[in-house]
């Protein structure tokens, strides 16, 4: 077990960003210590919350008990000796360096020597706040996004002192309580803040020059960036004065082209929010737009150039923590590199810098953007998918990448760990490719992208080297059958299993027929297709759908750990339930055939669990039920290979039924599917 297991948190600062982190771990079932000065400071921070989460009731978004049980694992305290009780530390207090120090020091004196000690600062050095320390080595960066308990971003910054152990301790904490973490340098601004800050100023300074008014920049950069607020409203919402702190500290750290502008100093003294009235002037849109796009793409570039953070990690920053459409690379991309040079080189001609080089000599295939990443984890090498803003959905892209990945990996001669950013492992295929396909009569189109993650999969368990699926988060249909496709499967807590197909008229087509059935027996496999029904991973576990459940901080210790064991055998279907409670669900898939159950004759004997089922199964596509059944009884007596073989064969047509468009679409429309019976 690492030293750095991370059970219980504490938050310093009870404010609006303190107080957001502590509801958000409490939230995600991890104990919290909300800690200030004093009782009416930790008072208030506490109200904060209940007022939040009342809010979040009232949009039903939590139950009233929900709401106990979160209020429940927070504790309120001015007494900074319960520091000695807990694991991670985040300290969230004032932006000001001098109350930062103030604040290690004294968490120097009352925290253990093993936990770790994090600072939200968005503006310092990390190794600065870190030195006041005795043991700067378990000092990182964590910096949330407003709000913290909504925004799934975190930035988790090591300096130079900062050990590899505490670091993964401190990204696995956070990927516990539900957030998306990219990785940064100890640099100014981060990563984020670091195109955002000038992204904001260079606003202000459109307006100041004369380019346009205030009206007309919000809408111009909505439209540019396609976001719901724009970079006055954004400053009114988050604080005026915040945007020229920032500037301020970039601007002294790294360049004049950094610092606020007259008018943003103007605003501050005054005290005012911007005044967003107005009518926008749409003859200045390429004005505004050409300029605010140019700055993004000249800071995002020179921060990858100083290897602050990747080109991924930029992008998933902007998509995750901004709620833009597209990150800074992306933008690159499809305005074409060329035109993206010449608008960098506009809003940089001035301050005499130079062009990044990694935009300067972009070619006019544009930027290249990794969707899924080769690196190494512990003694492991990783792929990783890198799409967290999209629950890292399978597309043509992801799975091409994938095909690429994996041979660059096997090449490294070690055990594969397999993993996803974000909340999810792999949240199922891209269900708008299927439609669009469907809807252009493209079939073709869908069985080479089925038939190429097919071919992926079949590779994956059995070779020389062991193939671990690190499940930290969700893992529905395709990404479900990935992970069967590996040679073991490692859960966090968090994770869960669920085979959706059927309800939205179609059939898991990775291998879900056939693959998972030698893992967990034919009548659990089809309860689970049929029925739709997700697991969590204890129970899981139970049925044998994964190997291991541990904590998020034993993930990659555990992955290390099987993957040692080398390739798994090859894996016979059970003839009975791993745990007697699966029993009954057992015996009734057993006895009865689709058609039985759809007209009534199986016989629940009153379980729960069963009506529950048969309820379940009434709302799927009869079409995608009988093309499952006919699969799963014809693959069980087969060679792996033929039985995959033969639900490849099968695809075409269970997507030309007309419940696969209308399943497929009713999910992107947010409605139920209305599916034809027969």
């Amino acid at each position: 077990m690492s030293k750095f297991e991370v059970r219980k948190t504490a938050v310093i600062g009870a404010g609006n960003m303190g107080s957001g982190i502590a509801q958000k771990i409490a939230t995600e079932g991890i104990p919290v210590i909300l800690v200030d000065l004093d009782d009416e400071k930790v008072q208030r921070g506490l109200g904060i919350i209940r007022d939040l989460l009342q809010q979040g009731v009232e949009r039903r978004l939590f139950r009233p008990e929900q709401v106990e049980a979160i209020l429940g694992r927070i504790e309120g305290t001015s007494d900074w000796s319960r520091l000695s009780e807990v694991d991670l530390v985040v300290e969230a207090v004032f932006e000001d360096l001098e109350v930062k120090k103030q604040v290690f020091q004294r968490l120097g004196e009352h925290c253990r020597p093993d936990a770790i000690l994090g600072t939200n600062t968005s503006s310092f050095y990390v190794r600065d706040v870190a030195a006041v320390t005795p043991h700067p080595e378990r000092v990182v960066g964590l910096h949330y996004f407003y709000h913290p308990a909504k925004n799934r971003l975190v930035e988790v910054i090591g300096h130079e002192k900062t050990t590899d152990e505490a670091f993964q301790a401190a990204w696995a904490a956070q990927e516990a309580i539900g957030k998306t973490p990219i990785g940064s340098a100890d640099a100014p601004g981060f990563v984020v803040n670091r195109y955002f800050v000038p992204w904001l100023t260079e606003s202000v300074k459109l307006l100041e020059t004369g380019v346009a008014d205030i009206a007309t920049i919000e809408w111009a950069a909505k439209k540019a960036f396609r976001i719901g607020m724009g970079p006055f409203e954004l400053m009114n919402v988050t604080g005026v004065p915040i945007a020229m702190h920032a500037a301020d500290t970039l601007g002294r750290e790294l360049h004049s082209f950094y610092a606020p502008p007259e008018t943003l100093r103007q605003q501050v003294a005054s005290g005012e929010l911007w005044n967003l009235d107005g009518e926008a002037d749409s003859s200045k849109y390429e004005a505004v737009a050409n300029h605010l796009l140019g700055t993004v793409f000249y800071v995002a570039s020179q921060l990858v150039d100083e290897e602050v953070a990747t080109v991924e990690d930029t992008d998933i920053g902007a998509r995750v923590g901004l709620r833009w459409s597209l990150g800074p690379f992306q933008l690159i991309n499809k305005v074409g590199t060329e035109k993206a040079q010449q608008m960098a080189q506009g809003v940089i001609e001035s301050y005499g810098l130079p062009m990044p080089k990694l935009l300067a000599e972009a070619g006019p295939d544009g930027i290249p953007i990794s969707l899924a990443s080769l690196g190494q984890r512990g003694s492991l090498t990783s792929v990783w998918v890198d799409r967290p803003d999209a629950m890292n959905a399978l597309n043509e892209e992801v799975v091409g990448q994938l095909v690429e990945v994996f041979s660059q990996a096997r090449q490294q001669g070690r055990p594969i760990v397999l993993g996803g950013s974000g909340k999810a492992f792999i949240a199922g295929a891209d269900i708008k490719f299927f439609v669009d396909n469907l809807r252009a009569n493209t079939f073709p189109r869908i069985y080479q992208f089925t038939a190429t993650g097919a071919k992926l999969l079949a590779t994956l368990s059995g070779g020389d080297h062991a193939v671990v699926a690190r499940a930290q988060g969700l893992a529905l249909g395709g990404g479900a059958e990935t992970a069967l496709a590996c040679d073991w499967i490692v859960a966090s807590p968090k994770a869960s299993f669920g085979f959706p197909e059927t309800g939205i008229g179609i059939y898991p087509g990775l291998g879900g027929t056939q693959r998972l059935p030698r893992r967990v027996g034919l009548p659990i496999a089809k309860y689970l297709v049929y029925t739709g029904q997700i697991l969590g991973a204890k129970q899981a576990l139970e049925i044998g759908l994964c190997d291991q459940v541990v904590s998020f901080g034993e993930l990659d210790g555990a992955c290390e750990r099987l993957a040692s064991q080398g390739s798994a055998p090859e894996r016979q279907a059970p003839s009975a339930p791993q745990a007697k409670a699966w029993q009954p669900v057992w015996d009734f898939f057993s006895t009865y055939s689709v058609d039985q159950i759809l007209s009534g004759q199986a016989d629940t004997q009153g379980n729960p669990v069963l009506e529950k089922a048969v309820k379940k199964m009434g709302s799927k596509s009869s079409v995608a039920l009988r093309l499952a059944e006919r699969l799963f009884n014809e693959g069980a007596d087969l060679p792996l290979a033929d039985a995959l073989a033969l639900e490849l064969a099968n695809l075409e047509e269970v997507f030309s039924s007309p419940d696969a468009l209308e399943g497929l679409s009713s999910l992107i429309e947010g409605r139920r599917p209305a599916f034809v019976t027969t």
